[in-house]
């Protein structure tokens, strides 16, 4: 049990120093993850092969794995023993307070919070308050007892006219002995709050991490945020700011207070345009790894919750059972979409992982987390190189079908990309980035028509090329590469934004980019290239017919209209072209190949050309 003598003699400096020891170790811990995947894997990957060598590389990847929750759980502890120091200091203060004016009215403060309080003195002559031969009653109200005043709601002070009724030091005492005590009552719940979460923060000796240690890991970052919160306030972090404002905020704290916002906020922090890449990258592979974690244990017990897939079927004339006839179950079909959903989810997670972790172990450029969440379809933003350090940066934005669960794909384009251009330009350093920061539309035929997801993604896009251009600090040669309904965003947002970093845009298979012509993008128009391939099904995507002059039937075809505005393949457009070859025609099936082989051959040449040297 905490006593207020408990309370004045705490120190805050043992705690702060545990929690700088803590913070040491996670340092230590993501140095620690670096130096295996850089030098370690790296150098094993480069010299060794066979059977012994995949099982090391293995073993090496896990111990980089147990690393990263290291350093995000002594992250947590750090934040944890910072906060309770501080917790502790206001109560602190307020029986500071409390035990100073004791002292200076002489009362007496007992082991057990009471106050003891002395009879008043007289009031002096020459006070003007009584005079020796007054006929009327001495203003003393108070009787000349003295006492003791506990914790509890003072006594009213109400004197009535008879002298020596009532003593003021009393209500004074009960007053202080109330504040002793409440200051006791907010440390020993401070304290209560804080010893429950740090002991939470425990792992099995073994450390082997897998994804119910980073489920659990999640749950932990939600007891210590709540219990920490605040002290350390999510709401200090930027929200709606710039990305200059963020850099400002940023770099206006401690390495420590950094530290801290990271270890409590990192969503908050990874999702901050403006932050330095490997600041964002940090942040958000551990938000992955919970993510996935957690997901994981979530289909765990989803697949617990089958029910039978097949019913015995009814005849709706009889009303009986069919023998041997059985239908689907409804309830079954919604379970195993359900399933689904969460299965395509963490496959996305578990490829975005798998690229993060190639570059360690089977030599694939570094590859960067700059953004990502599980809500609504999921979103991720992967940069191939770092962009803070690149000469040229490439940020591609997918079409319609793009999402967390088919995230592979987006994936390979980046990578392709990037190492196109390193063998094209391998003085100068480019950075690949897939920016799924949005929600694209699903379906061709119904969400694709509509211009609310391109409109949704338009200030998230600025913000994040803003972003980029600010971390970066020097001149950045930055290029817009839209793909189908991608390039809608891409023009849209351009457009809006006429300040936009963007020196260069691309958009392929477009269905249109909003404007009528290059020069409404912003920047010159011989810096915007497309290309649309022969039998790339987008050619046959009409004009929408709420666009259409109503007497006018001929607009239904002319060849430079397209779904959103003027092709910008076409002369009227304004802008330049590059070559790309026919591609496969549409199948039986339905699949149409040639709308998603631009990375391909010359126009995966010519797209790079223009990324590194701004034309094919």
């Amino acid at each position: 049990m905490i006593t207020w003598r408990d309370l004045q003699n705490f120190k805050a400096e043992p705690y702060q120093g545990a929690a700088d020891g803590w913070g040491e170790v996670s340092n230590r811990a993501r140095a620690a993850k670096d130096r295996v995947e850089q030098e370690m894997l790296a150098k094993l990957r480069d010299t060794q092969t066979g059977t012994t060598a995949k099982e090391a590389l293995a073993a090496l990847n896990q111990l980089s794995r147990n690393f990263q929750y290291v350093h995000a759980e002594c992250g947590l502890i750090r934040a944890a023993l910072n906060s309770f120091a501080s917790g502790i200091a206001a109560p602190q203060r307020k029986l500071k307070h409390a035990l100073e004016e004791a002292h200076q009215l002489g009362f007496t403060v007992k082991p057990d919070g009471s106050v003891q309080y002395p009879a008043p003195a007289p009031l002096a002559p020459e006070q003007g308050t009584a005079t020796p031969n007054s006929d009327s009653p001495a203003l003393l109200l108070p009787n000349n007892t003295q006492g003791t005043a506990n914790s509890g709601p003072p006594a009213l002070f109400l004197p009535d006219k008879t002298p020596g009724t009532a003593n003021p030091n009393k209500v004074k005492a009960e007053d202080i002995a109330s504040r002793i005590a409440s200051a006791v009552r907010e440390a020993a719940e401070v304290d209560a709050r804080y010893r429950s979460v740090l002991g939470k923060l425990k792992t099995s000796r073994s450390l082997k991490v897998d994804d119910a240690t980073w489920a659990d890991a999640a749950q932990d970052l939600k007891f210590v945020r709540k219990a920490a919160g605040e002290f350390i306030k999510e709401g200090d972090i930027p929200k709606g700011k710039s990305p200059v404002d963020n850099k400002k905020w940023w770099e206006s704290l401690t390495q420590e207070q950094r530290d801290e916002y990271a270890a409590l906020y990192p969503a908050r922090i990874g999702a901050l345009d403006g932050l330095p890449t490997t600041t964002r990258d940090d942040a958000n592979r551990v938000v992955l790894a919970e993510t996935h974690g957690t997901a994981q244990l979530q289909l765990k017990d989803w697949l617990n919750k089958e029910p039978d897939r097949y019913l015995p079927y009814i005849s709706q004339f009889t009303g009986r059972e069919i023998e041997g006839a059985r239908v689907e179950n409804p309830e079954w079909r919604k379970w195993n979409e359900n399933k689904e959903e969460l299965e395509g989810r963490l496959d996305g997670m578990s490829k975005i992982q798998s690229r993060c972790n190639d570059s360690a172990i089977n030599g694939s450029p570094p590859a960067y987390l700059l953004g990502f969440d599980n809500q609504n379809l999921g979103h991720a933003i992967v940069s191939i190189g770092n962009p803070d350090t690149a000469d040229n940066v490439a940020t591609y934005v997918p079409g319609t079908g793009a999402k967390l669960s088919s995230i592979k794909a987006d994936l390979d384009r980046a990578d392709m990309l990037y190492d196109t251009a390193k063998t094209a330009d391998s003085h100068r350093k480019t950075a690949s980035v897939l920016w799924l920061g949005y929600d694209a539309p699903q379906d061709v035929f119904t969400d694709a028509r509509h211009a609310k997801y391109a409109d949704a993604a338009g200030v998230p896009l600025r913000d994040f090329l803003t972003g980029i251009d600010t971390a970066h600090g020097g001149n950045v040669n930055s290029t817009l590469l839209g793909h189908s309904y991608g390039t809608l965003v891409a023009g849209k947002t351009m457009r809006t934004h006429p300040d936009l970093p963007v020196d260069n845009a691309i958009f392929v298979g477009s269905p249109g980019v909003g404007v009528d012509h290059a020069k409404d993008l912003n920047i010159p128009a011989d810096h915007v290239w497309s290309a649309t391939a022969k039998n790339d099904p987008i050619n046959l995507a009409p004009p929408l017919v709420g666009e259409l002059p109503i007497l006018d039937n001929t607009k239904l075809f002319d060849d430079h209209s397209i779904l959103y505005g003027c092709d910008p393949t076409t002369d009227d457009f304004g802008g330049k072209t590059f070559a790309v070859a026919d591609g496969a025609p549409p199948k039986w099936n339905g699949d149409m190949p040639a709308h998603s082989q631009y990375w391909e051959g010359k126009s995966l040449r010519h797209m790079t050309s223009v990324v590194t040297r701004g034309h094919p």
